[in-house]
């Protein structure tokens, strides 16, 4: 390239001592690969592109590898954490707030793919050479305020022909939404990930942000496709999954420090999202 954003010294890398929650708002940069300590954690839509070797995060506590001329999208609340590569080849790393993400009305089974915490790959092909152009000039662009909203435009118009090829016709939909909303969905997702491990319900969530309890779950499931407790149950069961693979904690410890008050409840809610019991699936990650 004839650029300098290969150079070593201008290559991020992610930041063990990182806040989590602390945002990164619209970017476009160059990463190099490394072992991550701990998840990382964002509200902002994260994509990312490989030109040479893969990357293998641990997603929801299931390994998700993303190979290669592939463009990878994935909502940066879910916590994700790199535990192997192939190279150590640079590699594009980009993120849209949430609040952008939303607004885009992107079809609404893409949509809630992302926001349930699914990794939407998409293999470049023959067109790999086109996104690595794209990237570049975000990169470029970005280093210059006055040309997001340049930016902004590519990367609508990009996810939406990602979405074309990702989803099934029938499913092109539009998100039912309204714009005034947008800034409630994201107050109340970020709330149950800050607070997930306390006994919130419905109500705290929509005092929290100024909302009639009925109304925040409506407003709520017309983006995520669940209700405020339905989502509360899936943030304690996602940390849950990644706390039976990243450490050697008992069970029942493990379920009382993700919220859950109930072992019953929570061997319940556990096998009803994974079909296996918490132990089965600790014995399963470990066998591959």
């Amino acid at each position: 390239m004839e650029n300098n954003i290969l150079y070593p010294e201008n290559l991020k890398k992610f930041d063990k001592g990182r806040g989590a929650f602390s945002p990164y708002g619209l970017t476009c940069e160059l990463w190099r690969p490394n072992l991550m300590q701990k998840p990382d954690r964002h509200n902002e839509i994260e994509i990312n592109y490989l030109t040479e070797g893969n990357l293998t995060y641990l997603f929801r506590g299931s390994k998700t590898t993303i190979p290669e001329n592939s463009l990878a999208l994935f909502w940066g609340l879910v916590p994700h954490q790199i535990v192997s590569y192939g190279k150590s080849a640079p590699y594009y790393v980009c993120t849209i707030p949430l609040t952008q993400f939303l607004e885009w009305k992107l079809p609404a089974f893409y949509v809630d793919r992302v926001l349930k915490g699914e990794v939407l790959t998409e293999n470049s092909g023959v067109q790999s050479i086109h996104d690595e152009f794209l990237l570049n000039n975000w990169i470029k662009d970005l280093s210059s305020k006055n040309r997001s909203e340049a930016v902004l435009l590519e990367m609508h118009a990009r996810l939406i022909r990602m979405a074309d090829k990702v989803l099934p016709k029938k499913q092109n939909n539009g998100l039912q939404i309204h714009s005034g909303d947008i800034s409630y969905v994201e107050r109340m997702a970020m709330y149950i990930a800050q607070n997930y491990f306390r006994p919130i319900k419905a109500t705290d969530i929509g005092n929290e942000v100024g909302l009639h309890p009925d109304y925040a779950n409506v407003v709520f499931k017309k983006a995520f496709g669940m209700t405020l407790n339905e989502y509360i149950v899936q943030e304690r069961i996602t940390q849950v999954q990644r706390k039976l693979v990243t450490t050697d904690k008992s069970i029942t410890d493990i379920s009382f420090e993700c919220g859950f008050n109930s072992m019953s409840r929570f061997n319940l809610a556990f096998k009803r999202t994974n079909n296996s019991t918490p132990r089965e699936f600790r014995n399963t990650f470990f066998s591959r």
